[in-house]
């Protein structure tokens, strides 16, 4: 314990009555509960004997009053050394001064008759207070060994027993004036037993608090590492196979060329099929690049006012093209006038790949349109066609990077990651991305952005 002294009380927080009692007892970050315990002791029995000393004089008890002046004078030393100058207190002295003093006092104040059998158990009980654990059994022991052995003695020998009180109302002052000790002490004791326990349960609810966020952060970690794992065997897939195979086919359409032995007859079918494996590379390898830009680098938007139709013109002309390859019309419906907030790369890259899906999954002769329409304060921009729809047992994973790639009418295979891609940019945008879909009937898929920002509105207001 740390050595004290009396510069350490604050006498400004004294004098204003703020924090008189912890200012007394000491501090719970430099005195353990056992030490504050025996200072709130200390201080009452002293507050005590300075009431006793001079009520004792006044009723003619002379060694009751020695008795309170004594006591006073040990907590009184005590109390200093322990408070003040760091020395912890001894439960020894404690003990033997209250056996000692109530011996005396028992058979001077009416033995069994007086008050003394009053005080003895709450005195007991201040030094179980404030004792070691290890010594509760030896304390117990003596103070029930020296209290039947006071009783013995006064059954045997009466006449040792003094009676200072009369009877009635001398009886009645000692017995009145005598309660104020067991009541401090039962006071003391419960408060501090209550306060501990509160602080104790307070303490086990932030461990246990703590604990339950910690397990939360971990399982976050853990839901991490699993996503971070499914998106590794992603890449590798898409790397190892997916990137692989068009390679090869190049590779074997090239070694043909070169040993001159490709019929000329095959060379229109083999390059139209080399065409379109090369295409379906090119397009997983494009998703795949902007996918790992947006992972590395993070919500990096530009948020601007363009016009819808402006924006999307070149890539819907460009997509019309692909169409009319495999048989499929491409129209679209949008307003010339019609404005929205966007990032212009990340809203054209969706739009393609939406496109994109349903001439994938949309058969030849087949149609898809594209509409934009006003809704409130957003922008509804809708992808539809008329192809094979989406199976049931794929829809909740449809936006996931755990979707499995399908295979299109023309067995065009993607890499499953346009429409993550599709979610993730238009959310970054303030927007939202759904879908409805009937199997063997076609899709349709619904870009929610909103039109305008609170910045823009207001420059324009101004």
């Amino acid at each position: 314990m740390p050595k004290l002294n009396f510069s350490s009380i604050n006498f400004n927080s004294l004098r204003k009555g703020t924090k008189f009692w912890p200012e007394l007892i000491g501090s719970t970050a430099v005195f353990p509960l056992e030490s504050r315990i025996f200072h709130s002791i200390a201080i009452g029995l002293i507050f005590l004997g300075c009431v006793y000393v001079p009520y004792n004089l006044y009723a003619g008890l002379y060694v009751g009053s020695l008795s309170a002046a004594v006591l006073s004078l040990i907590f009184s030393y005590q109390y200093y050394n322990s408070r003040f100058l760091g020395k912890t207190h001894s439960s020894t002295i404690f003990a033997l001064a209250g056996v000692l003093i109530f011996g005396v006092n028992y058979f001077t104040n009416s033995g069994i008759h007086g008050a003394t059998d009053l005080i003895w158990p709450a005195y007991l009980l201040l030094v179980l207070s404030i004792s070691p654990y290890h010594q509760h059994l030896r304390w117990l022991l003596m103070y029930v060994g020296v209290f039947l052995i006071l009783h013995l003695v006064e059954y045997y020998h009466p006449e040792l027993i003094q009676y200072p009180f009369s009877v009635g109302r001398g009886q009645f002052i000692d017995r009145v004036t005598a309660f104020p000790i067991p009541a401090l002490a039962v006071f003391i004791i419960i408060r501090y037993i209550r306060r501990s326990y509160d602080v104790e349960r307070k303490a086990t609810e932030e461990k246990t608090l703590a604990v339950q966020v910690s397990k939360e952060q971990v399982q976050v970690q853990k839901d991490l590492l699993e996503q971070s794992n499914i998106e590794k065997n992603k890449l590798m897939s898409i790397i190892s196979h997916d990137l692989r195979t068009p390679l090869m086919n190049i590779k074997g359409y090239l070694e043909l060329l070169n040993e001159d032995v490709l019929d000329s007859a095959d060379r229109p079918f083999l390059e139209k099929e080399l065409l379109k494996s090369t295409n379906n590379a090119v397009e997983m390898l494009s998703n795949l690049l902007h996918w790992s830009k947006s992972q590395m680098e993070g919500p990096a938007v530009h948020l601007v006012d363009v016009n819808l139709l402006s924006v999307l013109r070149s890539t819907l002309e460009m997509e019309k093209t692909h169409a009319l390859k495999k048989d499929i019309s491409l129209s679209y419906t949008i307003p010339d006038d019609l404005k929205l907030l966007a990032d212009v790369d990340m809203l054209q890259l969706v739009v393609r790949n939406l496109i994109s899906n349903a001439v994938k999954f949309t058969p030849q002769c087949g149609q898809i349109h594209v509409d934009a329409k006003l809704l409130a304060e957003e922008c509804k921009i809708t992808v539809s066609d008329n192809g094979n729809g989406i199976p049931l047992d794929k829809w909740d994973k449809i936006f996931s990077i755990k979707a499995e790639p399908a295979f299109g009418t023309n067995n065009e295979k993607g890499v499953g990651l346009g429409l993550v891609l599709c979610k993730e940019y238009i959310e970054r945008q303030g927007g939202r991305i759904s879908f409805e879909s009937k199997p063997g009937l076609g899709s349709r898929f619904y870009i929610h952005l909103p039109l305008k920002s609170e910045l823009i509105l207001k420059s324009e207001l101004s």
